[in-house]
C-alpha cells in the first residue's frame, strides 16, 4: 500500500428529525464536492431550541477524506 495523506474537515449537519438525520446530511452534503471520503466521526450532538420545543438536532461530525496531488 501506497503512503497516503488524509485531511480532516469538521461540519455541522442538522436535521428537524435527529441527530442521525442531521449526521447523515452533513455526509451527503460533503460527498458533493469531496471525493475518497474516509472516517466520520460525531464529535458532538446538540439541539436548537426555541420557545421551549426542539426545532433542530445537530451533529458535529470530524470527516477525513484523501488528500491528492497532481502525480495521484
Amino acid at each position: 500500500m501506497a503512503d497516503s495523506v488524509y485531511k480532516i474537515i469538521e461540519l455541522v449537519g442538522t436535521s428537524a428529525e435527529s441527530w442521525e438525520k442531521a449526521a447523515t446530511n452533513a455526509i451527503e452534503t460533503a460527498q458533493k464536492s469531496l471525493h475518497d471520503l474516509r472516517i466520520a466521526e460525531v464529535d458532538k450532538l446538540d439541539m436548537q431550541i426555541e420557545d421551549g420545543k426542539i426545532v433542530a438536532y445537530r451533529a458535529r461530525v470530524r470527516l477525513s477524506f484523501k488528500y491528492h496531488t497532481d502525480d495521484d
